[in-house]
């Protein structure tokens, strides 16, 4: 169901809906947009699986759809698609998760084929989102020399406040966009999303991978960014990382359930599972004075 703004709301925070029919605001510098169409085609598959040099995607790529994330005066982009988390899954290479010998036989295309899973068939991905400078770069604080499309996070101790987060303020665009999704043969699932929400504070996403397969293995892997805007333009982003990974055989072994069913929502299980990964950095992103 497509997010409705509220006039008022919208007006009393100074955003403004993107025109043309596009989905997402305006607001304090920041072009916000979602993006949201339908699964490759077997012809764009096969593109695909050239450019990324594989024979195996997941059975729904959502090829075009996209968040992006614009800060207008500086031309920094943070954006989030499919092609660039397959990258990801590419280069990471994690060794195949064992199945089950009973389930295998679900993996073949044809009656009596062999099953060699000798790739990482869960499509997980370190993926924490894209980044450009599209124009006027050095306006940008924190820019990397090296490199004039790639931004330069500092590690820092800083958290996001869920708390503050949580708080009643006035939501004024919200989406969630899926970038891919395979049922591992009805093994289990794997998914990664990434959710937007603009209040008249900031803006905070949810970039999400989770993975479970049935009887074996779970995997969490969570990017939250969160952008305060400040005065004259200015904004500051705090991005946190935090991968999470557990075997049923571990959880079961703690007094948690071992049936696939009780692990449907990973929101509400991801405590569970024992943090093997995290981090946090920041961006500062600011227009200099001129003198």
């Amino acid at each position: 169901m497509e997010w409705k703004s509220d006039e008022r709301e919208l007006k009393a925070a100074g955003a403004e809906p993107l025109p043309d029919g596009r989905c997402g605001l305006f607001i304090r510098g920041w072009e916000i947009e979602s993006r949201k169409r339908s699964i490759l085609t077997s012809l764009q598959l096969q593109q695909w699986e050239e450019e990324l040099q594989t024979s195996h995607l997941p059975e729904m790529v959502f090829g075009d759809n996209s968040l992006v994330l614009k800060h207008v005066n500086t031309g920094t982009k943070i954006h989030f698609n499919a092609f660039d988390a397959l990258v990801g899954w590419k280069h990471e290479a994690l060794p195949p998760v064992e199945v089950p010998a009973a389930a295998k036989w679900k993996f073949r295309s044809k009656p009596l084929q062999q099953v060699v899973l000798d790739y990482d068939y869960t499509f997980t991905t370190p993926y924490s989102g894209s980044e450009t400078v599209e124009s006027n770069a050095e306006f940008v604080r924190g820019l990397s020399n090296e490199s004039s499309s790639s931004l330069q996070w500092e590690n820092c101790m800083d958290k996001i406040d869920l708390v503050a987060l949580a708080s009643k303020e006035p939501i004024l665009f919200y989406d969630e966009i899926i970038l891919y999704e395979d049922e591992l043969a009805d093994n289990g699932i794997s998914l990664l999303t990434v959710k937007v929400r603009v209040m008249p504070s900031g803006w905070f996403l949810l970039l999400r991978f989770w993975l479970r397969v049935d009887g074996v293995l779970m995997r969490l892997r969570d990017t939250r960014l969160h952008c305060l805007f400040g005065e004259h333009m200015k904004s500051v982003i705090l991005r946190e990382s935090c991968w999470r990974e557990a075997t049923f055989q571990a959880l079961s072994s703690k007094g948690y359930p071992s049936d696939c069913a009780a692990y449907s929502d990973p929101s509400i299980i991801s405590e569970r599972l024992p943090i093997i990964m995290q981090k946090a950095q920041k961006l500062s992103i600011e227009i200099p004075c001129k003198h």
